[in-house]
């Protein structure tokens, strides 16, 4: 017994630290740096070839095209570097992730993505951001340079923070503390997941339970925000009103200064979700959005966007088209629903957003169209687009530099670079590549 012990400690002390990102973060921008003869991706402004690009302190200042010369301050010293036609891209968004908030999902002690109780709006994504994540780089290997993390767990988990994959705490790390509150709406027991058709008769009630399991959890959710409101309007009137952290965490959402997210994946959470957030004057966004092609009247009409949660998602009865997920975001363009794309929330996986997106193209969507959608579009509906999500004047320097398009496998991300700072491209799965190239290079010099 006693020599288990320490063993089982070292073992417990040993898993943070195996997972932990040794890469070291990126240097202050010292300099202005040009990026010239490039491929320019501006999302907002078309593809610009031949152009040139220039930032400082960690902001875009100016844009030209082919043959344009960029106006830089008197006595500036740049760094240029000739691109010689390679692509440069906004740092892609993911818009709805638990990155940075897990790091080995069957290790309790690595997950902290749930604060308990069910009702915790005051507890803030940002606040549990683990800065030297091993996920982090991977993400950020593949173009993906600003994360919106989620809580999760209970009705009201918390509010999403819009985050940078680079820094060295989470305060430097920070984009949007507060993105907005999370409400995961309750879903009712008549929507089935096999073929739609009638309910069976008889049966043990089960179904009814549920379902007045769902109401009673939609009730609750709603008698939050009444507390709140009516808190708010108290403390407006008499500031003497003892301040509640739970109420004041929603009052942003209340006054319409950010959305409030959505849990909703079938057609009737969806509907009654929506209805509910505007019918309170709230801002809504659906995260998840299966059937919300089905629901396409009522969003454009509440003028409420949708966060798909990836498109590699198998169809949901079997008498479904085989590409029901995959041709989803051209109907809501079709339908005119504002959407992004996101690529589910398993952390791990977050490299995969370009994919999801590729094949979003491929089935109808357009090229353009799908970079938009995990970049500027993302950046609209989190409410960072003044920052984030295209190559424009006055946006933050978040960009990356690519020997051809990230929706292509075999594309190379070679430069990136993070509010103007130039980060480390390496991660575990790189050195591992490295390690083991090297090995085999050793027995070939046998």
């Amino acid at each position: 017994m006693h020599a288990f012990v320490p063993t089982l400690l070292f073992v417990l002390c040993a898993v943070p630290a195996a997972a932990q990102d040794l890469v070291p973060k990126a240097a202050p921008q010292r300099a202005p740096v040009v990026l010239r003869n490039a491929v320019l991706h501006t999302v907002s402004d078309g593809v610009i070839l031949g152009g040139s690009l220039w930032f400082d302190d960690g902001v875009i200042r100016g844009i030209v095209g082919e043959g344009g010369t960029l106006k830089l301050p008197n006595g500036a010293e740049p760094v240029v570097v000739d691109l010689q036609g390679k692509h440069v891209f906004p740092g892609l968004i993911s818009p709805h992730t638990t990155l940075g908030l897990v790091e080995i999902g069957m290790v309790r002690q690595t997950n902290d993505v749930d604060e308990v109780g069910d009702t915790t709006p005051e507890a803030t994504a940002a606040v549990a951001w683990n800065p030297d994540s091993a996920a982090i780089p991977v993400a950020r290997r593949n173009g993906v340079l600003v994360a919106a993390v989620f809580p999760s767990g209970g009705s009201l988990p918390g509010r999403a923070s819009v985050m940078k994959v680079d820094g060295w705490t989470n305060a430097d790390m920070t984009v949007r503390a507060d993105a907005g509150p999370i409400v995961a709406w309750p879903a009712q027991s008549g929507e089935r997941r096999g073929r739609r058709g009638p309910r069976p008769e008889g049966g043990d009630g089960a179904e009814e339970n549920e379902g007045s399991g769902a109401k009673k959890a939609r009730d609750r959710i709603d008698e939050v925000f009444t507390a709140a409101r009516a808190w708010f309007d108290a403390r407006k009137t008499d500031p003497s009103v003892p301040l509640d952290i739970r109420h004041e965490a929603l009052v942003p959402a209340l006054r319409g200064e950010v959305p409030v997210f959505l849990l909703a994946d079938e057609q009737e959470q969806i509907e009654s979700a929506v209805l509910w957030a505007t019918g309170r004057g709230l801002r809504a966004v659906v995260v998840g959005g299966r059937d919300a092609a089905l629901c396409a009247g009522l969003l454009t009409d509440r003028r409420v966007p949708v966060i798909l949660d990836g498109v590699h998602r198998l169809p949901r009865r079997d008498d479904s088209p085989y590409d029901e997920a995959f041709t989803l975001p051209a109907r809501l363009q079709e339908a005119g629903v504002r959407f992004c794309i996101g690529g589910g929330t398993d952390f791990a996986n977050d490299r995969n957003l370009p994919y999801h997106a590729a094949t979003a193209a491929a089935f109808g969507l357009g090229r353009q169209r799908a970079l938009q959608a995990i970049t500027l579009d993302a950046a609209k509906i989190l409410g960072v687009d003044d920052r984030l999500g295209s190559l424009s004047v006055g946006k933050d320097a978040t960009l990356f530099v690519a020997d051809g398009h990230p929706f292509d496998l075999k594309t190379k991300i070679e430069m990136a670079f993070v509010s103007g700072r130039q980060i480390d491209l390496r991660n575990k799965q790189t050195e591992l590549a490295a390690k083991y190239r090297e090995r085999y290079r050793q027995l070939r010099a046998k």
